[in-house]
Parts: structure tokens; sequence; C-alpha cells
């Protein structure tokens, strides 16, 4: 694969999770109202599942998912349904004191987050189908290409996820008085609803 293709790849990769989208929302919410601790047991969440999805791509899940309108539908309404769940969870415990918010939960409840809501996304599995062999050379071993730019697309993206936490989590400090936690917070779940409704709009095709 050549240097040029490769560098082509990764800017198309970088300005694709640089666009506002379900992850991007919802890992400043979690970071800005819960802590960064919190934002980033999510961010390998959101990893592990665009990891699985690059695998299942590779091994020719995606295409099936992308001929199949039943499968597609599947998981495009799973996944906007599981985005307004999470934004109407957000805006019920707003009010909660920041020590309440999750008890219990540890971190495994928000790597498990993160990690669903990029396995119901067929965005992504489109994304491994019809943009990224687009990147391979035909000169050079398919499987091999495919596994690189899925590690890199992956890498890209918690790079980006992970700078996004912790650009948040700054926020976390500020939001000491209960109301301004609740206002931030409660407008991040509207937002969150806002993409997920953009999700069911970008997905109908």
């Amino acid at each position: 694969m050549s240097a040029g293709l490769l560098g082509a790849f990764v800017l198309t990769a970088v300005l694709i999770e640089l666009t506002p989208g379900p992850n991007m929302t919802w890992l400043a919410i979690v970071a800005a109202t819960e802590g960064r601790a919190r934002g980033f047991a999510a961010v390998a969440g959101v990893a592990s599942g665009l990891a699985v999805i690059g695998v299942a791509a590779a091994l020719g899940l995606g295409a099936v998912v992308s001929a199949s309108p039943v499968l597609f539908q599947a998981l495009r309404w799973g996944g906007a349904v599981y985005l307004f769940w999470l934004a109407w969870d957000a805006w019920r415990s707003a009010g909660d004191p920041p020590e309440e918010v999750g008890v219990g939960a540890g971190l495994s409840r928000y790597f498990r987050r993160g990690f669903v809501v990029n396995v119901l996304n067929p965005k992504a599995a489109v994304f491994y189908v019809a943009v990224l062999p687009g990147f391979v050379d035909p000169a050079g071993s398919f499987a091999w290409q495919e596994e690189l730019l899925t590690a890199i697309y992956v890498a890209v993206a918690t790079g980006i996820h992970a700078g996004i936490v912790a650009l948040a989590g700054r926020a976390a400090r500020l939001l000491t008085d209960s109301a301004a936690r609740r206002m931030v917070r409660r407008a991040l779940a509207l937002a969150l609803g806002g993409v997920a409704a953009w999700f069911l709009w970008s997905t109908g095709i």
C-alpha cells in the first residue's frame, strides 16, 4: 500500500470522526457530567464496537447487512432507540448528585454502552463495506490491507474520542453547582436526542 493511499485514508477517517455524531455527543455528556474515568471507559467500549464491526465486515457480514433491507433497518432502528434511551436516561438523572450517577454500575456500564452504540450502528458497517475497500491497493493482499485499515480507523477514532473526553472532562470540575450541572446535562441530553433523530434521517436510505 502506497504512502499516498494510506495518508488519504487517514485524512478520510479523521474527517469522518470529526463530524458530529452519536459517539461525539454521548461521550461529551458522560465526560462533562460524570467524569473522565467513565468517559474513557466509554471510549474503550466504542473502540471495541468499531473493531468488532470491522472484523465482521472483513468476514463478509457487513456486505450481508448492506444487501439486506431487513437487517439494515433492524440495526438502524435498534441503534436509534438505544440513543433515544441514553438521551432519556441523561435527562431523567440530570438532577442526581454526581456521586449518585451510575452508583454500583462501575466503569463496565459505560464500556457496555459504548460497545452497544457502535454494534447497532449500520453506518459503521456500511463504511467498512463501501468506503474502506476503496483505499485497498489491488496489487497487494486484500485481507491484510483491510485489517490494517480497520486498525488505523479504530486508532484514529479512539484518539479523537479520547480527546473529546479529555476536553469535556474539564467541564466536570466547573459544574459544581447543581443547577448548572442539571442545565448542562439536560441540554446535552436534548442534543443527543437530536443526534438520534438525525441518525434515523441520515440512515434512511
